[in-house]
């Protein structure tokens, strides 16, 4: 029986991402195809990440001929976590293409659990909900065999006689390392690693050792993997790593957990092993704040390699934080950000603005906190409503129009708040250039005073700073016309 694997993110959609040329593969959907591989499927991989439009799937369909095909996203992508409607909309014409082929159909995604019957009004004939490797195996099996045993098969969603029928859940994988590597091999990994030496001079390539997440921030959705949380062995991630640097020639790795090293011990080993195996990769993972206050753990990722944490910090106002239950504190942020840079690690901050009550005031501390801390990187957005959170149950009245955004730089605000939609559009435009405006100043002090090397990079941003001064002036006025008088004192 012959599987064809694909996932619905195509680059070209997301107008933001394709000017950045930073792609990752389908890390998740390369994991899965190993593991049905294995159990002596043959497998193949149709990477719709550069393709222009879903017909370009017809090819490989009539060339491949699957029996089964599987729409397969990516759990350790937030972009897919957020649902982008041209995403959805060019899963629904691949999958009515492998439908005319003849092709049974499945659907792995966060988009698909939320909204099961719209992907089987689509033509999907199964809907895999949750962790997806051996719900999707049992129903392979079956359905090859001319079984009649779905409703025995956990996780499952799909229609019966015109009903919606849901199985009961698939308990949570907790021995990850029983998986087989991702099948790298189904990938084009020359065109990723084109992209990012056009975009920034090395390759990057994406790995995981986690699943789940055991915090219960309020806007954070986790229908595929869960709260748990359940890790792989360092032994088996370092092995990882040193394949891909082998095969493959690496240069920077993206541990894409949604927390990294949370598991006592873990992190030590790991960067022991790392360095014993001459590693030292640079690397970037997702971190809390409050899991970066013991020095010892942060120098032991500074040991392995680590240059770039990225924390949630979402906001500096504490009564945002604690509402959000994001369970730590702004004295946290500056606390883990000092102790980030003591051991030459970059901070790097995810902001949220948008959140329910947020109020003038809470922006103002926002900023501050951002400039203040000067983070390496920043990543700004607006609050965004996902299915199966206490946030969305809060606010899914307001959302009937419109509940997902097209791509990732829409940047709308789909429910009522202090402000209108279009002020948090511009208040994320404003910060960028306050906070570049500021970052250039300072590289410009730093090359002057021999602190910072001249090179390309360096010297494009102090030249960048006679045109972010006058914008970030232009973006204030804008947020003043769009909120209230005092917003033109935001900074």
């Amino acid at each position: 029986m012959r599987v064809l694997f694909t996932h619905s993110y195509f680059l070209r959609l997301d107008a933001k991402q394709w000017k950045q040329q930073q792609p990752y593969p389908p890390l998740a959907t390369i994991q899965a195809a190993a593991f049905i591989r294995d159990n002596k499927y043959e497998v193949e991989l149709f990477d719709v990440m550069f393709e222009k439009e879903a017909s370009a799937v017809i090819e490989t369909i009539n060339k491949f001929k699957p029996d089964f095909f599987v729409v397969y996203d990516d759990g350790f992508n937030y972009l897919t976590k957020m649902c982008l409607t041209n995403m959805r909309e060019a899963a629904f014409e691949m999958i009515a293409h492998a439908k005319k082929a003849g092709c049974k159909i499945i659907v792995s995604s966060s988009d698909s659990t939320d909204h099961s019957e719209n992907y089987l009004k689509a033509g999907a004939d199964f809907i895999i909900i949750g962790e997806a490797e051996l719900t999707l195996k049992e129903l392979l099996d079956d359905v090859s065999n001319d079984g009649n045993n779905c409703a025995n098969i956990r996780g499952l969603a799909y229609f019966e006689n015109n009903k919606l029928i849901k199985t009961a859940p698939r308990e949570i994988l907790k021995e990850l390392d029983s998986l087989p590597l991702p099948a790298w091999d189904l990938v084009d990994i020359e065109k990723y690693r084109s992209a990012w030496e056009k975009s920034t001079g090395y390759f990057s390539i994406n790995v995981f050792t986690t699943r789940g997440c055991p915090f219960k921030c309020n806007w954070c959705a986790k229908p595929i993997y869960g709260n748990r949380y359940n890790a792989r062995s360092p032994e088996l991630v370092v092995k990882e790593i040193k394949l891909l640097k082998e095969n493959y020639g690496i240069e920077h790795v993206w541990f894409c957990d949604d927390i990294f090293g949370l598991k006592p011990g873990w992190i030590k080993k790991f960067s022991g092993l790392m360095q014993k195996n001459n590693l030292l990769i640079p690397f970037k993972i997702q971190c809390r704040v409050d899991l970066l206050l013991e020095e010892e753990n942060i120098k032991h990722l500074a040991d392995a390699g680590c240059d770039e944490v990225w924390v949630g910090a979402e906001s500096g106002s504490q009564k945002i934080l604690d509402a959000m239950d994001k369970g730590t504190t702004v004295s946290q942020i500056y606390e883990a950000t000092a102790n980030l840079r003591k051991h030459k690690i970059k901070p790097c901050f995810v902001i949220q603005f948008g959140y329910l009550g947020e109020t003038l005031d809470d922006i103002k501390q926002t900023i501050k906190m951002v400039m203040d801390l000067m983070p390496y990187h920043i990543g700004v957005s607006v609050s965004y409503p996902l299915p199966g959170t206490k946030f969305f149950e809060k606010v899914k009245d307001e959302l009937k129009s419109k509940s997902n955004w097209s791509d990732s730089d829409e940047l709308v605000l789909m429910f009522k708040n202090t402000y209108q939609p279009q002020f948090y559009k511009i208040l994320h435009r404003y910060l960028h250039q306050v906070y570049r405006s500021k970052q250039s100043a300072q590289m410009l002090w730093a090359l002057t005073s021999g602190k910072e090397k001249w090179n390309k990079r360096n010297v494009l941003n102090v030249i960048s700073l006679p045109v972010r001064i006058p914008l970030s002036f232009f973006y204030q006025i804008r947020l003043k016309m769009a909120g209230d008088r005092n917003t033109s004192y935001i900074f």
